[in-house]
């Protein structure tokens, strides 16, 4: 940059170091995606194409960082990315993090769009766009916890979801009855609902529906239990 009088409003700028050996979580998350979803006729209670488009540009996301990135997991319109403790990636900036990591998903998720919605262009006005968040775990016991946390809740909102669209859509309820006769149930309930009313038996659920998709450093997408394996996700780092 050349030298100028006006350079001095660099001064003015501030930058966040994130603490160092400290994991680094980078979650990116839908922006008005009930909005978005709609406007595209997504499938209720999970559409397959748009969790492989969220998939597949998570995993260029983690290639292009693989280095720094453990792995990732993603559920519904949002993705964990964990970078490793001791990472020097954009010298921790979190603003850069931040930034760059939603950006470029956000870039694959339009280039990718013609592959898994063919015939459906993307409108100016219903975009997609996502925020992002930086947060800092301590350790490795932690990290572990974060990742199972967001397992159990890619788990409690999909039944939830799955039964409350399915009670809709079999069963002929409003949005609104589909939603009281859920109040107040719990899993087993849910599930007992599912497979009475609608003939559904949750188990036989895809586990990319009930369990998220984990994508590992070498850009692997799988489904699994997180909480059972999650000691061997973490070997090594």
């Amino acid at each position: 940059m050349a030298k100028s009088r006006f350079e001095y409003v660099r001064q003015f700028e501030s930058h966040e170091t994130l603490l160092p050996e400290t994991y680094i979580v980078v979650r990116i998350d839908g922006k008005k995606f009930h909005e978005f979803s709609k406007h595209y006729n997504f499938e209720k209670p999970n559409d397959e194409r748009a969790l492989k488009l969220m998939n597949a540009s998570a995993k260029n996301v983690v290639l292009k960082y693989k280095n720094d990135v453990v792995l990732a997991f993603g559920e519904s319109d949002e993705y964990s990315f964990i970078l490793k403790k001791d990472t020097s990636l954009f010298k921790r900036r979190r603003d850069k993090l931040s930034s760059l990591f939603v950006s470029l998903f956000t870039a694959n998720y339009v280039a990718l769009w013609s592959k898994f919605f063919p015939g459906t262009a993307l409108d100016y006005k219903h975009l997609p766009f996502f925020d992002s968040r930086c947060v800092c775990y301590p350790n490795l016991s932690t990290i572990k916890d974060y990742l199972c946390w967001r397992y159990v809740d890619t788990h409690i909102n999909n039944l939830y979801n799955t039964v409350f669209w399915q009670l809709i859509i079999k069963c002929g309820l409003t949005p609104q009855e589909s939603e009281q006769k859920l109040c107040g149930t719990l899993s087993s309930d849910k599930q007992e609902i599912l497979f009475t009313d609608c003939g559904i038996n949750y188990n036989d659920e895809p586990n990319m529906f009930k369990k998220g998709s984990l994508v590992t450093n070498k850009g692997e997408v799988c489904h699994i239990d997180v909480v059972k394996q999650i000691d061997v996700l973490f070997e090594g780092f």
